[in-house]
């Protein structure tokens, strides 16, 4: 099927805004990714529904993403459609200490939204740059704690195109883990969130404390993916990463940050494929000097 009818079809259903031939760099915390044939801002859950049925009976290649914060796109064309949710899906409503907020939603924005009304809970996100979707998905985590811990349910979009909400002991979330990652047809909407009240600016501290670590420690102000790695039983990844010899070695425009030797950051010309054969060696260099298979946080899309 053509990708000029694809598009003619999507105008005539009324999904969203529909561009062609979309550079993915534009659309990742990496900076880097080759285009997509057609990239869909899809506009409500209604529209997610029509376009992922056209898909699936057309057999057309589609991917759905939120701020790209944990995707390594390749370099090369992505032959389908990438579903955004990041430019429509961005609602929290709020009614005493439940928030609800949906999948493109920003985890840093959040946090403060959440710190300036009184409501704790959301401290350890203020500086991990996704969404709620991925931080769902992921079952992300800083300083101790994840997005397990506020969670009281979560609507998502089943293999049938059905709207069904799961409670958290449904979610089998564990570490950086959701049932999300076992089940890749479920589609996080929304998400609830039950918080605890307490003084604004204590909590405002908190982040403030953080965020004062943060960029002392982490190379905030580049491109990256956030960590790279899953932290081992043992020991934390950047110390494997550090005890090879690695902090701050570089492949092309890709570098393991002389800041956090878990951040692989791109120095402003990285290629995809730098990113990709820098993870590749940092994987490999491990499991050769202490017989560790890293596992990664980030994932590969388009690279078969």
């Amino acid at each position: 099927m053509k990708f000029s009818q694809i598009k003619d079809d999507l105008t005539s259903l009324d999904v969203g805004k529909i561009i062609e031939d979309e550079p993915l760099y534009k659309h990742t915390t990496y900076k880097v990714g080759g285009p997509a044939r057609i990239y869909l801002a899809v506009k409500d859950i209604e529209s997610l529904v029509k376009t992922i049925k056209y898909c699936r009976k057309h057999r057309i290649k589609y991917m759905i993403i939120g701020r790209g914060s944990n995707l390594l796109f390749s370099d090369k064309e992505y032959e389908g459609i990438i579903i955004s949710l990041n430019e429509n899906f961005n609602k929290v409503k709020i009614n005493g200490s439940i928030i609800k907020a949906q999948a493109g939603v920003s985890m840093i924005s959040l946090a403060y939204q959440a710190a300036k009304i009184g409501l704790s809970g959301f401290e350890f996100m203020g500086g991990i740059p996704g969404s709620i979707g991925g931080g769902i998905f992921m079952n992300a985590g800083a300083y101790k704690y994840d997005i397990a811990s506020v969670v009281k349910s979560v609507t998502l979009l089943n293999e049938k195109s059905e709207v069904v909400t799961y409670n958290k002991e449904q979610m089998k979330f564990s570490y950086r883990h959701s049932i999300c990652q076992d089940n890749h047809k479920l589609i996080i909407l929304e998400a609830e969130f039950e918080l605890t009240a307490k003084d604004p600016n204590e909590i405002k501290a908190v982040l403030d404390k953080r965020k004062e670590r943060r960029m002392t420690t982490q190379p905030w102000n580049m491109p990256s993916a956030g960590s790279v790695f899953r932290n081992p039983e043992n020991k934390a990844a950047w110390q494997y990463i550090d005890e090879c010899g690695l902090r701050g070695y570089e492949i092309g425009g890709a570098q393991v940050s002389p800041k956090h030797s878990n951040f692989i950051v791109n120095n402003g010309y990285a290629s995809a494929k730098d990113i990709y054969d820098l993870i590749m060696l940092v994987q490999q260099k491990v499991h050769e000097k202490f017989n560790v298979e890293l596992k990664r946080e980030v994932g590969l899309i388009n690279w078969e």
